[in-house]
């Protein structure tokens, strides 16, 4: 089946279908609907591939879903307008996640990119933990973390705490939030997101408190985990597969705290390698899944 894959971010998108791919730096924000990214993203890729693109199947792995997918029919005509679609598939982006690193094996997935989601999967049952959003949740993952240090030289610069040795750290982060438009907005926002790199740099050098904000941010990842993962129905005490996707992951240290923080809860599971991401998995589901799977996952087929 002909496929466009698509998969929304925090920090960006990318696109893949039959004859090419695509990365974008257009993100969802806060501020703005899934629906609205995803017209400016395709209405971007028709600019950029004037010939035109034309795939039967859009399938699409869209963050700020909140572990519910949305009615499929607004998505499902704008991929027949731009690329004559006839099936279009809404998946939350935890779920094509789990697809893309497991195949379907019993475990958990924790996304960990600009925010978080844990889905675990575990018998055809299908459970998801955190993807609140930078405001009630995303708890470990880039936002959090790069808030968490700025927060922490902020103070210090003010007085209100003593830490010069992180606050020397990130002194080109201070330079940047001091040119700031608007410490509220979109702009503070992605000011969070890129300084999460610096943090744990910081406690890859061993600054103490920055080890403190990794350690605390793999914790709140290791409960996501194994609350997701009893959601779906498993045992603490019964083995399982779990893989982490998305770039913060990606850091020997993180990973290694989180794998200590999760066998902590649930001493028989394995962290493993991911067989692929959120693009190979919003692929995958087009077989894998040709129906609904509330809440995660819901289809739009021409009639």
């Amino acid at each position: 089946m002909m496929v466009f894959a698509l998969d929304l971010g925090q920090s960006g998108a990318r696109m893949r279908w039959s004859g090419g791919a695509y990365e974008s730096k257009r993100a969802k924000r806060a501020d703005e609907t899934v629906l609205s990214v995803v017209k400016d993203l395709f209405e971007e890729v028709a600019k950029n591939f004037p010939k035109g693109i034309r795939e039967e199947t859009v399938a699409m792995s869209l963050t700020g879903m909140s572990g519910t997918a949305p009615d499929p029919k607004p998505y499902g005509e704008l991929a027949k307008e731009f690329f004559g679609a006839k099936n279009t598939v809404i998946i939350d982006d935890g779920l094509a996640g789990y697809i893309g690193a497991l195949r379907g094996d019993d475990g958990v997935v924790i996304s960990i990119g600009s925010g978080v989601v844990a889905v675990a999967g575990r018998r055809g049952v299908f459970a998801h933990a955190d993807g609140l959003g930078h405001i009630f949740g995303d708890l470990g993952g880039g936002y959090w973390l790069g808030k968490q240090g700025l927060e922490r030289v902020l103070a210090s610069r003010q007085g209100r705490e003593s830490d010069a040795t992180l606050l020397k750290f990130m002194e080109d982060e201070i330079v940047l939030f001091d040119k700031l438009p608007s410490k509220v907005g979109a702009e503070a926002q992605s000011l969070c997101i890129t300084s999460a790199r610096m943090v744990l740099e910081a406690a890859d050098r061993s600054i103490a408190s920055a080890l403190l904000i990794r350690d605390r941010g793999a914790e709140h990842l290791a409960k996501s985990t194994a609350a997701a993962w009893t959601l779906s129905g498993g045992m603490r005490n019964e083995g399982l597969s779990v893989a982490l996707l998305g770039g913060v992951a990606r850091n020997r240290g993180y990973e290694e705290t989180i794998r200590r923080r999760v066998v902590a809860l649930l001493p028989h599971a394995r962290l493993v390698a991911s067989k692929g991401d959120h693009l190979d998995g919003a692929s995958a589901i087009v077989t894998m899944m040709p129906e609904d799977n509330l809440p995660l996952l819901r289809w739009w087929r021409e009639t």
